[in-house]
C-alpha cells in the first residue's frame, strides 16, 4: 500500500505497524517521535497502531545546533 513518509511516497506492506516502519527506517529509536496523519502516536500504541492507504507519516529525531 503507499504511504507517505517524511514527505516521500513509500510503498509498506498491508499490516505494517508504525513500529515496524521505524525498525526499518531509524537505528536508534530512543530518540524518535512519529506522527501519523498530524497526530503524534505515543511510543507505547507504535506496534498496534497500523498504517492505513494514503497515511502521511513523519518520524522526527532531534538536530543539535546552534
Amino acid at each position: 500500500m503507499k504511504i507517505t513518509v517524511n514527505g516521500s511516497a513509500t510503498e509498506v506492506a498491508a499490516g505494517t505497524s508504525v513500529g515496524d516502519l521505524v525498525r526499518q527506517r531509524v537505528d536508534d529509536r530512543r530518540r524518535v517521535a512519529v506522527a501519523r496523519n498530524g497526530e503524534v502516536v505515543p511510543r507505547a500504541e507504535w506496534d498496534s497502531t497500523l498504517l492505513e492507504e494514503s497515511d502521511a507519516v513523519e518520524v522526527l529525531a532531534p538536530v543539535a545546533g546552534g
